[in-house]
């Protein structure tokens, strides 16, 4: 698969998206990085320890949060892109769910929209990634918690997202696809999400696991935030046992040398 200007070889190999929010209020890092120069070093460090794609997400999707503007989205967003672009030779990722601000961002030079509502929130949004020829990550996700038969309904939700990408001509192969753990979903059914991660395989494209530090693992636990790397880097190895081609993280170092050792053990021969 290719994004941006680099390919990734999914056969075998689990990459590390890492995550960068300029917010200020995401649950886990919300304003941490004040301006650019803080911004610059952040990336720096994560692509030394070894992420190969950067996700800037410009507002939270914690639970409860409050939704901005498209405006003000695109002021976080826009000129991090530009900027980082210039810098760094890496694929670049924005999280967001408005066709407004991926416009934006891809004309910044983004390379992948994250979708969170997997193209169901916003009706241009497939339109647009189709256009663009940009890649895109398509998440399960549900506003309200009524399933009548979990698993099944997750798939059934899965097929619809894709029809959606097919329909607004996306090329097979620019489509990612997340199981969406933390989002629209119990403790127990996100549970259920990782024990049958392999379920989503199904569709024949690449999948990306997003866990870091969230709620899932936090009331599993009974830890907070900062205390949650040991738990992100299982459900890390758990997606390189499922053969997912992603994770998305914030602690890129920890999870990138357990992901490397997972590997390691899986590939032996």
């Amino acid at each position: 698969m290719k994004i941006g200007n680099k390919e990734f070889d999914l056969s075998s190999h689990c990459y590390i998206m890492g995550i960068l929010n300029v917010t200020p209020d995401s649950f886990s890092d919300g304003g941490s990085y004040k301006n650019m120069d803080d911004i610059r070093r952040r990336v720096s460090q994560m692509i030394e320890e070894g992420a190969e794609i950067i996700d800037i997400g410009g507002e939270s999707t914690r639970p409860g949060h409050i939704q901005i503007s498209d405006e003000e989205e695109i002021c976080r967003v826009a000129p991090v892109v530009a900027c980082l672009k210039k810098e760094f030779d890496i694929p670049l990722s924005v999280d967001t769910y408005k066709s407004a601000v991926a416009e934006a961002a891809i004309q910044a030079g983004c390379d992948l929209i994250n979708d969170i509502w997997g193209l169901q929130y916003d009706e241009k949004m497939a339109g647009l990634i189709a256009d663009a020829g940009v890649s895109c990550c398509l998440m399960h996700n549900r506003e309200k918690i009524d399933y009548r038969d979990f698993l099944p309904d997750c798939m059934a939700d899965m097929r619809k997202i894709i029809e959606t990408a097919k329909v607004a001509g996306i090329a097979e192969d620019k489509m990612i696809l997340d199981p969406g753990v933390g989002f629209g979903k119990t403790l127990e059914q996100n549970l259920m999400v990782m024990k049958h991660l392999n379920d989503f395989n199904q569709f024949g494209y690449p999948v990306l696991l997003g866990t870091s530090r969230k709620s899932m693992i936090g009331l599993t636990l009974d830890l907070p935030v900062d205390q949650r790397v040991e738990g992100t880097i299982t459900t890390s190895v758990w997606a390189v046992q499922a053969h997912y081609g992603f994770v998305r993280v914030h602690d890129v170092a920890a999870n990138y040398r357990a992901v490397r050792m997972a590997e390691a053990i899986m590939n032996a021969q």
